[in-house]
C-alpha cells in the first residue's frame, strides 16, 4: 500500500464531502466540504504571504474545530506543523516558538490573552484561529493576502470549489511532518520531529485494529496538539470520514458525560485519570455497601449485579461504544480489577510522543490485565534484560513509528536513539512468553532500597491511592527513608466530618496499613500532606522533579 497520510485525508475529503466532520461542542459544525474550502483559503494565504514547503507553522489553542483545520491545512501545503499545548505558560510558548522558528502563529482567544509578540521576533505574522484574523503582521503580503482572500479565491474558482480541485501535497515516508513539543515530566521540552511514515503508521495502525466507519461519532477530550489525543481522536477519525466533536472546554467529568449522552460516541479514547474519576465517584460507592459486598459473593445474585453495574458503566459512557481505549498513564489497579470483573470492553495501550504515538497495544478480548498489550504492527519491542519475564528491564523499540530525533538537540538525540535505530524509551517493564509488556515504571524514577533493592514508587502509589481519603500521592526518598507525600481529597473528608487533625491521624493508619502489604525495604518512613494539588503537565502527569526535593 502506499504510504501516504496525506492520501489519507484527501480521499476522506473527496469520499465524505456532504457529511458532518467537525462540531465545537454547543457550537457550529464543519462538513468535509467546509473543511477542504477552508484548507484551500489557507493554502491561498500561505502561498501570497510566502509561506514555503518545508517552512514551520505553529498552532495554539484549545481543542476546536479550526485547530484541526489549522492542522490539516499546514500539512496538505507541504509546511511543517508544530502544535503547542495550550496549558504550557507563556514564557514556554515563546521559547517554543523561537526554537522551532516558525513563521506564522494561530492562537486560541484565551492564549492570546496572555502573550508577547515581542518576544516571538522571527514570526510574520500570528493569526486567530476561530476567524484566521490578523492580530499581529510584519508581512505586507500576508496582510494583502488576507485582506483579498474572498477576491483571491473567486478568481481561482469562478464556477464554484468542487471536490476534484481537492489535490495536496505528496508526502514522502522520511519527510518532516510535526515537531511536537513534549509536556516535560522532567523540566524542559524537547521537539519531537515525527516524519510523514509515523502518522501513516498511526493512522493505518487504527484502521486495522479499531471498529470505526464512515458517519460514527467520537468525542474529542484530550489535547490535540499532545499526539494520544491527535493520533486517536482526530486524525484517524477523519480519515475514516468520521463526525467529531471538540470539548472546547476544560473537560470536568460533568462536561464530559452530558456530551456523551448526547453525541453516544462510537468509539472513546480516554486518559486512566477521567475513567477512574467517574468509577470512584459515581460507580464504586454503591458497590461498596455492606449488603453490596454481601451479594457479590452469592454466585448467581453476583452474575446478575456484575451485568447490572456493567449496563450503567456502558450506559454512563453513552450506551453506544464498541470498547475504550485508556492509555497516557498507568491505570490505577483497584479500577483495572473492577472493570475486569465486570467484563467492560477497555483496552490499554501504551506509546510516548517519540512515536507518534503506539508501542503497544492488544485488542480488549485478548487484552491481558495489568499490561500494556504486545507490539503495535510494524513495531520491534524488546526488553533489556537477562530474564525478561522476571527481571524488569528498558523497554527498546524500532520501527516506521519512531522519531526522526529531538529538533537541533543532537545530544538528546543521541541519549535515546541507538545506531541500530533502538529508541530507549527510559521505562521499565516485564514481558511474557506470549508478547505482553508490564509496565513497572520509568528508570529515572526508580529508588534504590537500603541493600540495593530495586523499588518501584509507582507500585506504592498505586496501592496508596486507594486508601482512604487519599486522592494522589508521590513517594520519595529522604536520607535513605521513603516518605509518602499525599494530596488528600478534603472535599470528601470535609464531608464526612473529619477535621485536619484527623485527616493527618487517617494517614497515619494508611501508612501502617500500607507498610502491613510491603515488603521491609520499600517500608514509608511517614507520611507528608501536600494542601493542594501536585503540579502536572498536560498529560496529566505528576511533575515529580519539583517534588524530589521535598523538605524535612
Amino acid at each position: 500500500m502506499e504510504q501516504s497520510f496525506i492520501t489519507y485525508i484527501e480521499n476522506s475529503i473527496k469520499n465524505n464531502w456532504d457529511l458532518d466532520a467537525l462540531t465545537d461542542y454547543k457550537g457550529a459544525t464543519l462538513q468535509y466540504k467546509d473543511v477542504a474550502r477552508k484548507i484551500e483559503k489557507l493554502h491561498i494565504i500561505f502561498e501570497a504571504s510566502g509561506i514555503k514547503k518545508g517552512d514551520k507553522i505553529a498552532v495554539c489553542g484549545r481543542n476546536s474545530s479550526h485547530w484541526g483545520v489549522t492542522f490539516l491545512a499546514t500539512l496538505t501545503y507541504g509546511a511543517v506543523i508544530v502544535p503547542i499545548l495550550h496549558e504550557f505558560k507563556a514564557d514556554n510558548i515563546h521559547n517554543i516558538v523561537n526554537h522551532s522558528e516558525a513563521k506564522l502563529l494561530f492562537v486560541g482567544d484565551q492564549v492570546w490573552e496572555n502573550l508577547n509578540e515581542s518576544a516571538m521576533p522571527l514570526l510574520e505574522g500570528i493569526m486567530m484561529m476561530t476567524d484566521f484574523y490578523i492580530l499581529v503582521s510584519r508581512s505586507e503580503k500576508l496582510d494583502y493576502a488576507r485582506e483579498h482572500l474572498n477576491e483571491m479565491f473567486g478568481r481561482k474558482y469562478p464556477k464554484n470549489f468542487r471536490k476534484e480541485h481537492v489535490g495536496y501535497h505528496k508526502d514522502q515516508p522520511d519527510e518532516l511532518a510535526v515537531i511536537n513539543y513534549t509536556s516535560g515530566t522532567t523540566s524542559y521540552s524537547k521537539g519531537v520531529m515525527l516524519p510523514y511514515r509515523s502518522l501513516w503508521s498511526n493512522t493505518t495502525f487504527a484502521f486495522e485494529v479499531l471498529p470505526l466507519k464512515s458517519g460514527d461519532k467520537i468525542v474529542s477530550m484530550l489535547p490535540m496538539a499532545h499526539m494520544y489525543g491527535l493520533a486517536f481522536e482526530f486524525l484517524y477519525e477523519f480519515a475514516v470520514g468520521c463526525h467529531i466533536f471538540f470539548l472546547t472546554r476544560m473537560p470536568s467529568p460533568k462536561i464530559i458525560f452530558q456530551a456523551f449522552t448526547e453525541v453516544r460516541p462510537n468509539l472513546i479514547v480516554a486518559v486512566p485519570l477521567i475513567i477512574e474519576k467517574i468509577i470512584k465517584k459515581s460507580v464504586l460507592p454503591k458497590l461498596e455497601t455492606p449488603a453490596m459486598k454481601l451479594l457479590l459473593k452469592v454466585p448467581i445474585i453476583n452474575d446478575k449485579i456484575k451485568a447490572t453495574v456493567r449496563e450503567q458503566m456502558i450506559q454512563a459512557f453513552g450506551g453506544n461504544f464498541a470498547e475504550i481505549i485508556v492509555g497516557g498513564a498507568a491505570f490505577n489497579q483497584e479500577v483495572e480489577q473492577f472493570l475486569k470483573m465486570i467484563d467492560f470492553p477497555y483496552t490499554v495501550g501504551y506509546g510516548m510522543t517519540e512515536c507518534g504515538p503506539i508501542i503497544c497495544y492488544e485488542d480488549w478480548t485478548r487484552f491481558k490485565s495489568g499490561s500494556c498489550g504486545k507490539a503495535a504492527p510494524r513495531m520491534e519491542v524488546k526488553i533489556l534484560s537477562p530474564d525478561p519475564e522476571n527481571i524488569p528491564g528498558e523497554i527498546v523499540c524500532r520501527g516506521h513509528n519512531v522519531m526522526l530525533g529531538y529538533y537541533k538537540n543532537e545530544e538528546a538525540t543521541m541519549q535515546v536513539l541507538d545506531k541500530d535505530g533502538w529508541l530507549h524509551t527510559g521505562d521499565l517493564a516485564l514481558m511474557d512468553a506470549e508478547g505482553n509488556i508490564t509496565i513497572k515504571g520509568r528508570s529515572k524514577n526508580m529508588l534504590l532500597g537500603p541493600s540495593g533493592q530495586n523499588i518501584y514508587p509507582e507500585e506504592i502509589e498505586d496501592k496508596l491511592n486507594n486508601m482512604p481519603y487519599v486522592a494522589e500521592s508521590i513517594i520519595v526518598q529522604q536520607n535513605e527513608k521513603l516518605v509518602g507525600l499525599v494530596y488528600p481529597d478534603f472535599d470528601d473528608a470535609f464531608a464526612h466530618g473529619l477535621s485536619n487533625d484527623d485527616i493527618e491521624r487517617v494517614m497515619e493508619e494508611n501508612r501502617v496499613a500500607l507498610n502491613a502489604e510491603l515488603p521491609t525495604y520499600s517500608q514509608i518512613f511517614k507520611m507528608k500532606i501536600y494542601p493542594e494539588e501536585f503540579e502536572k503537565t498536560p498529560k496529566k502527569s505528576i511533575k515529580r522533579f519539583l517534588y524530589q526535593e521535598a523538605k524535612e
